[in-house]
């Protein structure tokens, strides 16, 4: 294999000639052996540090601090690493120790090496293009790295938008398909009031829906940027007004709203937004798991169970037993919302962990959250796809079930009172016989024509008040 020397203040190692990586890369793979999951798992990350890289070398070439030339050339190289051209060359860990400088000089290495064969050079000639001198100038890991994690979550958050969004329409749609399928109404488990499964299935949609407006929050909180805080929020070795203009540029190549910080010492080391995010990832997934717990018992049985509905049929439930069809999707999407559960919690104690002027455990809340947010996309889509476009109802099966069910005998609370109907559910609970049976046919506290005015389906799913 053909290798190339390179050098850092610990010493030179020989780096595979071929490569775009540099020594602190080959280095940071050697000593964070940890998830087996490098940062090109994340394209959006890759890209987001490219564009960082881009944003400060377009500022520090119109301030005057880099050549023309090498400016330019760092430009066309990350231009070249956003597309995705380079993924491969990012193979640190997710995970790792040193706050993200490794992620930060996995970038500077690549988008170096890929500048200087732009300047007719070979890689490793550092002297031309340098990966701490020209790509990493006036930057710091410590606000290189937050804004390329806050804006690769931003344009992460857009695809998990749009999947949560499409799942609420589904159900939504579902909620339409169902509108005039009457059911009974649980709470405690226990029998309640009838009320329409399309209200059941709309409502689910509505409360998804809610976590949109969440995101939308979420993704304006990190929006706020430390770019030019350097090394902890003084801004040391950026030049008169960059702060400000790499913000500016940064805007321009994300097409994202980013705004500076307004304390920039503060901005370094806080990572409250992070803890926002992840509570409204766990929020929402502890709403997609208690929907897929309703999913599972309405379509519970068939014969044994509550059997309002059926979920597809996609694969065998059992080895050992034929016939039997789980809900294998509801059961994915609730182990899912465990893991984000569980995820947050992480990110809530390594926010917790940062100390004085800097967090150095943001790798592992980057990792938390990236993989949240993947993990809730796809589960999003695979409910959607997998399971509530294809949930029919068993329509006559929910309807017998009201109406020989006990709980119908609140709606004659207005009409017999609250002792006369007790009296009656505790006949019906105890003999078996139907509410109607008790109340009209053998004790004829109303009539007939009273009984069918008050139970019509309508006012059994949009009940209006009847004396």
């Amino acid at each position: 294999m053909t290798t190339r020397p390179e050098h850092d203040f610990l010493g030179e190692r020989l780096i595979p000639a071929d490569v775009y990586y540099g020594i602190q890369t080959l280095r940071a793979m050697e000593n964070f052996a940890i998830t087996g999951i490098p940062i090109k798992s994340e394209p959006l990350f890759v890209q987001a540090l490219a564009y960082v890289k881009k944003g400060a070398a377009l500022a520090n070439k119109e301030l005057g601090v880099l050549p023309t030339d090498i400016a330019d050339a760092i430009v066309a190289a990350c231009d070249r690493v956003a597309s995705g051209e380079f993924d491969g060359q990012f193979l640190t860990d997710m995970i790792q120790g040193g706050a993200g400088t490794s992620v930060n000089m996995n970038a500077n290495e690549v988008i170096a090496n890929v500048a200087l064969e732009i300047l007719g050079h070979q890689k490793g000639e550092y002297d031309y293009c340098h990966p701490n001198n020209h790509v990493n100038c006036s930057q710091s890991t410590n606000d290189a790295y937050p804004t390329a994690f806050r804006i690769a979550l931003n344009n992460k958050l857009v695809g998990y938008r749009q999947a949560l969004g499409a799942l609420a329409d589904a159900f939504a749609q579902k909620g339409e398909e169902f509108k005039n399928v009457l059911k009974m109404g649980r709470t405690q488990l226990q029998d309640a009031v009838p009320m329409s499964m399309g209200d059941e299935f709309h409502a689910f949609a509505t409360n998804l829906r809610e976590e949109l407006l969440r995101i939308d929050d979420s993704r304006r909180l990190i929006s706020e940027i430390n770019m030019g805080a350097t090394a902890i929020g003084t801004g040391v070795n950026t030049p008169p007004g960059y702060a400000g203009l790499v913000t500016q540029h940064l805007r321009q190549v994300t097409g994202l709203d980013l705004l500076l910080a307004g304390d920039l010492i503060e901005a370094t080391y806080d990572t409250g937004a992070y803890v926002q995010l992840s509570g409204v990832l766990k929020r929402t997934a502890v709403k997609l798991s208690k929907i897929c717990n309703d999913l599972r018992l309405l379509s519970s049985g068939p014969r044994t169970g509550l059997n309002e509905i059926n979920l597809p049929a996609l694969q065998p439930g059992s080895s050992i037993m034929p016939g039997k069809v789980n809900p294998v999707i509801p059961e994915v999407v609730n182990q899912t919302a465990f893991y984000v559960a569980g995820a947050d919690l992480t990110v809530t104690m390594a926010a917790e962990a940062g100390q004085l002027q800097l967090n150095v455990m943001e790798p592992v809340i980057s990792f938390a959250l990236f993989t949240s947010i993947t993990y809730l996309t796809n589960a999003c889509h695979t409910l959607r796809d997998k399971c509530v476009l294809g949930i029919t109802a068993n329509a006559a099966h929910a309807a017998n079930m009201v109406y020989n069910s006990i709980g119908i005998v609140t709606q004659l609370n207005p009409v017999l009172g609250y002792e006369a109907s007790a009296s009656i559910a505790k006949e019906a609970l105890q003999t078996g016989k139907s509410v109607h049976d008790i109340a009209v046919t053998e004790r004829g506290l109303l009539t007939q024509a009273k009984w069918d005015e008050i139970f019509t389906f309508e006012n059994l799913i949009r009940p209006v008040f009847i004396q």
